[in-house]
């Protein structure tokens, strides 16, 4: 698989704390250089890059990030102002608590809250892999068909591990025909990328992806 191909698949991403406007206006400008399908990046930074970017990239941001253990309203407040603000793309976390005590409306209805807001706008939903047991799993693929999401994704990257290709597999058994699937977390080389492309992942979360791919393009 060429560079540029695989790039067309990574949400470019930068979500640590300590991100300067500085940081941000870096990966935003290799975006647009190299093609990526996104930014993704805190929404705090979304007004000035619509502002300074324009239509030249697609920006992408993350809610209830990375515990996703705040309430609905606040996650329905937070995806509105990014919405506002110029987001094309949401990463939602889910309240891994509830769906781990099997409470799973009320995860599914959060979605559907949430998806109901971005409309035609993409909605991911991080269920946090490293957490959830093979059942527990299952029970989110079901959940994210169920709200109505776009994509299932492994994880924030900030939990204990990151995506693995045996949480690939079980996804594909387990969602519906429109849910897509993005790979995020400790992926840092070529050949993980291709591997989680070729299991059927449409998108990467990868902060390494052009740093690795750059010199082929």
């Amino acid at each position: 698989m060429k560079a540029a191909e695989i790039l067309a698949h990574v949400d470019h991403t930068l979500l640590k704390q300590t991100a300067t406007w500085a940081d941000i206006q870096r990966i935003c400008d290799e975006a647009v250089t190299y093609h990526t399908a996104t930014v993704m990046v805190p929404s705090s930074y979304v007004p000035r890059i619509v502002a300074k970017y324009g239509d030249a990239l697609k920006v992408a941001t993350v809610v209830g990030f990375p515990n996703g253990n705040c309430n609905t309203a606040a996650k329905i407040a937070e995806t509105a102002q990014a919405l506002a603000d110029g987001a094309e793309e949401i990463d939602m976390v889910i309240n891994i608590g509830m769906l781990k005590a099997g409470e799973t409306d009320y995860v599914t209805e959060e979605i559907r809250a949430l998806k109901k807001l971005c409309g035609a706008r993409v909605l991911k939903v991080i269920v946090e892999t490293c957490f959830l047991t093979e059942e527990e799993m299952i029970a989110a693929c079901h959940c994210v068909t169920e709200g109505g999401a776009d994509f299932i994704k492994t994880s924030t990257g900030f939990g204990s591990a990151g995506a693995k290709l045996s949480d690939i597999e079980l996804f594909k058994k387990h969602i519906g025909p429109n849910v897509q699937m993005k790979a995020a977390g400790g992926i840092h080389t070529r050949e993980e990328m291709e591997a989680f492309l070729a299991a059927g992942c449409t998108r990467l979360g990868a902060s390494a992806a052009v740093k690795v791919l750059k010199d082929e393009i």
